[in-house]
């Protein structure tokens, strides 16, 4: 009996309801399945698919590769979601380290009175308003303003900040599946990708992935648990990673019990105790669904099977995530619950750039 899936698919187990079939099942691509009570189990584990995996953005290890530096001065950068949580964060490590970064382009999706500040203040080369009936109102809004930049809205403007040709890097911070085609676009055009957007690899990885190797670009995780096992696996051996252990913090309701929760409003999910992030992740990290999403994203960037990607509830999110060796050694990254860490990393990687204490307060572990 031959079984074919039409997608890829990553099978535990399966159950036949005909318990007359024979014992013995093969799938295409060389797989057997084995019938053992009732269930069928892989002869040999394996990713069943009509056709291969795509191949990790970091296969376990992540080493930088020598002579990628391409640009002079500071590192010029195109923000999606420049009104958001990260983009907003983004431009903070900007103007704090003008020696280090620059903005080329920015792209917002409705908030045209904050898009017209930043405009003035980081003077891109293009800008973009994603709702076209806002057009009129941003070029009001930098009518004063000495620095006029080019304004494409719409989906357009979004792919063309994307693909900026001065920008190295792009820093994804829209929401949701609206962020797949800047990034395909992007990547498309070279520039090495600061992910914030799960859906992008959730939604499109098995063709994003296999994208980025062909034009020889960097996906960076700029998630804090992404960052977090990207940063534990530099200079890791080749096959060293073992098991990823991801940290939750727990959500807004991780000490409610569970008769209260019938009465919870939208407000409450939005109190985060550890986190300041947008109000789609924080719902979601109340539900606990965006620990799920990132299961997947760990699977898609690291190429650890989903049997190997653990998760650990961390209420004081200090812990940002870890990752076990084959030696059973186990490596983690620490620091206090800051968006803007993770984002610096994947904007400087593979350097560290010194952060002042003013504005980033050092690791205490004994408060």
């Amino acid at each position: 009996m031959a079984l074919k899936f039409p997608s890829p698919t990553e099978i535990g187990g399966i159950s036949f309801l005909d318990s007359s079939k024979a014992d013995l099942f093969k799938l295409k691509g060389g797989f057997t399945l084995k019938r053992k009570e009732n269930r069928v189990t892989f002869g040999r584990k394996a990713h069943c698919s009509a056709q291969a995996p795509p191949p990790p953005a970091w296969p376990g290890r992540a080493v930088p590769e020598p002579g990628r530096k391409s640009w002079d001065g500071p590192k010029p950068i195109s923000i999606i979601g420049s009104t958001g949580s990260i983009g907003t964060q983004t431009l903070d490590i900007v103007a704090e380290n003008p020696d280090k970064f620059r903005v080329v382009a920015l792209a917002a999706g409705s908030n045209v009175t904050l898009l017209a500040d930043q405009v003035k203040r980081f003077k891109p080369k293009l800008v973009s308003v994603r709702n076209e009936s806002l057009l009129d109102e941003l070029k009001e809004a930098l009518s004063d303003a000495e620095h006029k930049p080019e304004i494409i809205p719409g989906e357009q403007g979004l792919i063309e900040v994307a693909r900026h040709p001065d920008a190295v890097t792009v820093v994804t911070g829209i929401v949701g599946c609206a962020g797949l085609k800047p990034t395909v676009a992007a990547i498309e055009a070279g520039k090495d990708i600061a992910l914030a957007n799960k859906e992008t690899l959730i939604a499109g990885g098995p063709f994003v992935l296999p994208l980025a190797h062909k034009h020889n670009v960097k996906i960076l995780p700029a998630d804090s648990e992404h960052s977090a096992i990207f940063q534990c696996i530099q200079g890791l051996p080749e096959g060293a990673l073992r098991r990823i252990l991801l940290t939750a913090s727990g959500g807004a309701f991780r000490d409610w019990p569970v008769e209260k929760l019938k009465d919870v409003k939208v407000a409450d999910a939005l109190k985060h105790p550890n986190w300041n992030m947008g109000k789609k992740i924080t719902v979601d990290s109340a539900t606990l669904f965006n620990k799920g999403l990132e299961v997947i994203e760990a699977h898609y960037l690291f190429g650890a099977e989903y049997d190997n990607i653990e998760i650990v509830i961390h209420p004081q999110s200090i812990i940002h995530s870890m990752v076990e060796t084959q030696d059973s050694s186990v490596l983690a990254q620490l620091g206090w619950p800051d968006m803007r860490l993770p984002i610096i990393y994947t904007l400087s990687w593979p350097d560290r750039i010194y952060c002042s204490e003013i504005t980033w307060p050092r690791l205490d572990l004994c408060k």
